[in-house]
């Protein structure tokens, strides 16, 4: 039986797995964890091994924050791309992690690094993920203004994912940050709508909107366990899924 609610096999036959740079960074403060990234490549493979087609937007924050730069003067497009190269290597940290167990991963990039990954091509990047390889997306949107939450709705759009998977560091949505507020309700199920009006900022909003207009779903939940990866695809109580209410 599967992981955790009796079902036979897996909710969801594509994904779009969105892992922010700070999955990366394991118990470290910067940079990548390599130990904690083998213990995360071991449940991408378990996925891969349950016939579940996957697509990865990787996130760049555990070695920069375009926000911070901005806030000392700095151009925000400049700042954004400098980010866009943080993702290129945390997503080739991840392709050797999972080459290294022996799992087939393609790096695809929206800003050409042709030396390190192939340039994005959505027909290829299909192509990759019908082959059976998980297929990394590196270099955000390719353009500056949009997050990686954004580059994660419009891949899940571009290779007909049936949900994008954004695995966080808390457990699902609240009110406001539990840490501080004891009390935040916890949503277990929210409309598009309702995220955007509650202004509830744990995914940006652009992404939201684009997920709104193609109604693909999203769930939001935490990788601290990192077995949850594996979890979300059988558990429909795990974390916070945002669709639209029937």
């Amino acid at each position: 039986m599967s992981e955790g609610s009796g079902e036979s096999k897996p909710r969801f036959k594509r994904i779009l797995l969105k892992l922010s740079g700070e999955a990366f960074q394991g118990k470290k403060e910067f940079g990548i964890d390599i130990d904690y990234l083998k213990e995360l490549s071991t449940y991408l493979k378990r996925i891969h091994e349950l016939h579940v087609e996957m697509g990865i937007v990787v996130g760049g924050g555990n070695f920069w924050r375009g926000r911070d730069a901005t806030s000392l003067g700095m151009e925000q497009a400049t700042a954004d791309y400098i980010g866009m190269t943080g993702t290129i290597m945390n997503a080739l940290a991840l392709q050797a992690s999972l080459e290294s167990i022996h799992s087939q991963v393609r790096v695809l990039s929206a800003i050409q690094v042709q030396q390190l990954a192939e340039s994005y091509i959505r027909r290829r990047a299909i192509r990759h993920i019908e082959k059976g390889r998980i297929v990394i997306f590196a270099g955000g949107t390719g353009s500056p203004f949009f997050s990686t939450d954004t580059c994660a709705a419009l891949r899940a759009a571009e290779i007909n994912a049936d949900v994008v998977l954004k695995a966080t560091n808390v457990d699902c949505i609240y009110s406001e940050d539990p840490k501080i507020n004891q009390h935040a309700i916890r949503y277990k199920e929210l409309d598009y709508t309702e995220l955007l009006t509650k202004n509830l900022k744990v995914i940006d909003a652009t992404a939201v909107s684009l997920c709104r207009e193609k109604k693909l779903p999203m769930i939001v939940f935490s990788i601290k366990d990192p077995e949850n990866l594996v979890k979300v695809l059988f558990d429909v109580n795990l974390g916070t899924s945002v669709k639209e209410k029937q």
